[in-house]
């Protein structure tokens, strides 16, 4: 075998080691958080949810809830956690629209958490169990919701566990 082959089973030789290779080296080359479709980097993300959204806190992947929960958060932005972000009709159409095809559909996020918040709902607890409570008043921190804070990569749609950095 020279230096340069890849290991392939003689099964797949052949036809099958070209189709193997190419999926492989696919496979490498994506980032790591983004092979899984519920996490988009805010380069794939809708420039109006970007630039809305983000202006007050990071843009959550939106695969992060199920499109009941972005729903309703899009009918009630004028009382949006505790502030009025409220757009215009045809801003909230676009968004709203774009929302429901990017929502979550996967087995964790089918049921809508406590008051659609990304951090009460039952994959964001069990992600976080081991978070002692004063972490989340860190003045680095502030709040669960700041996911930057821990998860560098966030905007980028990387939440991978082995780069977290809990700051002191």
């Amino acid at each position: 075998m020279t230096r340069n082959a890849l290991m392939i089973p003689t099964a797949l030789r052949g036809r099958t080691a070209g189709r193997f290779a190419t999926l492989l080296a696919l496979a490498c080359a994506l980032p790591v958080a983004w092979v899984d479709s519920r996490e988009i980097p805010a380069s794939a993300m809708l420039p109006a949810y970007r630039q809305e959204c983000a202006g007050c806190h990071m843009a959550y992947p939106p695969g992060m809830l199920p499109a009941s929960s972005w729903s309703r958060m899009m009918q009630g932005l004028d009382q949006h956690y505790g502030t009025d972000a409220s757009l215009d009709a045809a801003m909230v159409r676009q968004i709203s629209t774009w929302l429901a095809a990017h929502a979550g559909t996967y087995k964790r996020v089918r049921e809508a958490p406590p008051q659609d918040r990304i951090t009460q709902s039952a994959w964001f607890e069990r992600k976080h169990r081991d978070v002692e409570p004063g972490v989340w008043k860190r003045a680095a921190v502030g709040s669960r919701a700041n996911c930057m804070a821990c998860h560098t990569r966030a905007d980028q749609g990387d939440f991978d566990d082995d780069r977290v950095r809990i700051p002191k």
